[in-house]
């Protein structure tokens, strides 16, 4: 997994430099993945916008495209979802006004259409969420203005647009509903909705996940485990099959994050990456989508703001290669403490042997423990004639020479120096048996027995 910083370009029979900085903006995909249309925002000046800017992931440059018919009123905190080649805006606020409007782009003309709307109607709202599951769009949460009241008021209410007929309808569910909120996300996943984190009322910051099977309409909250995601709103969530990618978000106005978590749907379970080079600085209110399948496994990423309230206008792409081994290991790791948690609870001895590398010669140091309770630890030489793949992380390109982390008996690390390939050790190692292993990740290899007393 790895950010990358895509250095902006313009046109060539165009003079846009791109949408410029702004935030509160929405990003979609069309044709694939390949164009990415950037609208709305509130941008560096102080102004909101309803411009409309395509970025080609293939070529890598901006354009505006001259856009036909009457465009939505300039906007933020909108919803925008793909149903086609048609991009649906609703909501969103002008700064004076929350708003319940409904539009088109049809992006194969160019040409944005107003539609007149049928059905129950959501109040008027902005930093709601909406997702596309068939031919439906669902929206859910925001805040805004419902008649008769003064005070602004935070939603949990659900209501969904039939993208054929143009008809709204409230939707009833069943099961527990998630509290009302804004700047939470929603995603799709296998016919379910997801909604995670968002702000409940003023200064109270949620990292809860809710799922509604839209087949039967029952909300339930998911159990999650592992490195559970910290409180947050105004992050950004992107979808790659049963992966849920979180990142950045605030939780008080001086407290903005630029980390990255990853939900697996499928077992409830969060990971926290590990800081990575190149990711973006923290940030809220910016705006992502996937690429795929044109850029299969990477999601764009567009603008935000910062703790300064300054719009910004930097691009990156997030590449999610080596998620799927890291979630195999990962779930064989869980698999691992369920044995062990159950065998402690039916009586039997638990055998644990921990397997660390030691230096680039090959040497692991390998810990066994009887029921939590080390026995003995000795040091031991695993030779490989194929070494395996590096990260560039682990390479000194000036040397050419692999570079590793090495502890002592004590526990303490300290920088390996660089192995020099004429060394009679390193020949030695390099000579010897056809023995291969698979270097675990982060080095880090464990094994467990389970067996009867």
């Amino acid at each position: 997994m790895r950010w990358e910083r895509v250095q902006r370009q313009v046109g060539l029979s165009d003079s846009s430099s791109g949408p410029g900085k702004r935030w509160g903006h929405t990003c979609n995909t069309v044709k694939g993945g390949r164009f990415v249309y950037v609208f709305g925002g509130f941008g560096k000046d102080g102004y909101f916008t309803n411009q409309v800017h395509v970025f080609d992931a293939g070529r890598q440059i901006w354009s505006e495209p001259m856009i036909r018919g009457v465009p939505p009123s300039p906007r933020d905190s909108h919803s925008c979802t793909t149903v086609g080649d048609n991009l649906f805006v609703f909501g969103g606020t002008d700064g004076k006004h929350y708003l319940n409007d409904l539009h088109v782009l049809d992006t194969s003309s160019h040409t944005w259409k107003c539609l007149e709307v049928r059905g129950e109607e959501p109040d008027a709202r902005e930093a709601h969420s909406a997702t596309l599951v068939g031919k439906h769009i669902f929206v859910f949460g925001g805040c805004g203005k419902v008649p008769g009241l003064d005070d602004e008021v935070f939603f949990n209410d659900l209501y969904i647009l039939n993208t054929e007929t143009i008809t709204w309808q409230r939707a009833v569910t069943t099961g527990t509903r998630p509290f009302a909120r804004d700047g939470h996300t929603c995603s799709t996943w296998n016919n379910k909705i997801i909604v995670v984190g968002g702000e409940h009322f003023e200064g109270d910051y949620l990292s809860d996940v809710h799922i509604l099977d839209t087949d039967t309409f029952a909300w339930k909250q998911l159990k999650t485990s592992w490195q559970p995601l910290t409180p947050r709103a105004g992050h950004i969530t992107v979808a790659i099959e049963s992966n849920l990618f979180v990142f950045g978000g605030f939780r008080d106005p001086q407290n903005l994050y630029n980390d990255l978590y990853v939900l697996d749907v499928e077992t409830g379970v969060w990971s926290k990456i590990v800081a990575m080079e190149d990711r973006p600085p923290a940030r809220f209110s910016a705006a992502a989508v996937c690429l795929g399948p044109y850029k299969a496994g990477s999601f764009f990423f567009f603008g935000g703001c910062n703790k300064n309230l300054e719009p910004l206008d930097d691009i990156y792409y997030f590449h999610t290669d080596g998620v799927y081994e890291a979630r195999s290991a990962q779930k064989e790791a869980l698999k691992c403490k369920e044995q062990q948690k159950e065998a402690v609870e039916q009586g039997k001895t638990v055998f644990q042997a921990r397997v660390t590398e030691n230096s680039p010669l090959g040497y692991y140091s390998i810990e066994t423990t009887i029921d939590g309770k080390s026995i003995c630890s000795k040091a031991c030489l695993i030779v490989s004639r194929k070494r395996p793949a590096m990260l560039d992380a682990d390479c000194d390109h000036g040397a050419k020479t692999q570079r590793t982390l090495s502890k002592d008996t004590s526990g303490s690390s300290q920088q390996a120096g660089p192995v020099d390939p004429s060394d009679d050790a390193y020949k030695k190692v390099a000579a010897s048996n056809d023995i291969n292993i698979a270097r675990a990740q982060e080095a880090e290899l464990f094994f467990t027995k389970i067996c009867a007393e």
